[in-house]
């Protein structure tokens, strides 16, 4: 689910859904070299929740338009004791994921512990820690902002899980 060539750059856009604030983050990797080439929060706000659903779609679908990732990776729901946020959570999931199915992208779906493991090493690590292990592995000046950094965290993951199906694939022949 790489959506490229071997020997030619992987652009992936990491999405960390939310129903008022969505992360979106891309990165590009050319051979072992990954760099950030954009990041931001699409800032649905507290209005009508279809139009935040609506601004969501849009927003994932205008950084599609403009950033050309070959590939989209998305964090899956985390379901905690208010089932109601749970729900909105999902469809606010939704939305990015159509939308980036709109703009023709394969879409890869990783849990929140998946991701901390993936980054820091310990699935119950806190946004802090990720934070800072995005900003570490990409260089980074400065942390960027919460939502930014988690699906940043997320296209990281990405990266690291399937450089290592490869290689075991690649064990296996």
């Amino acid at each position: 689910m790489t959506g490229r060539a071997p020997g030619r750059s992987l652009r992936i856009l990491g999405i960390d859904p939310g129903s008022r604030f969505t992360g979106a983050g891309l990165i590009e990797v050319r051979g072992d070299r990954v760099s950030v080439l954009h990041y931001t929060v699409i800032k649905a706000g507290a209005g009508d929740f279809p139009e935040r659903l609506g601004i969501i779609f849009n927003g994932v679908r205008d950084l599609v338009a403009a950033h050309r990732p070959h590939v989209a990776a998305v964090e899956t729901v985390f379901v905690s004791h208010n089932a109601a946020s749970a729900i909105k959570l999902g469809q606010a999931r939704g939305a990015a994921v159509c939308a980036a199915i709109d703009g023709g992208l394969a879409v890869a779906e990783y849990a929140p512990r998946a991701i901390k493991q993936a980054l820091v090493g310990k699935g119950g690590a806190d946004k802090v820690q990720v934070q800072h292990m995005v900003r570490v592995l990409l260089g980074l000046q400065e942390a960027p902002p919460e939502d930014a950094a988690d699906a940043l965290a997320v296209a990281l993951c990405h990266h690291h899980t399937e450089g290592t199906l490869q290689r075991m694939a690649a064990l296996r022949q």
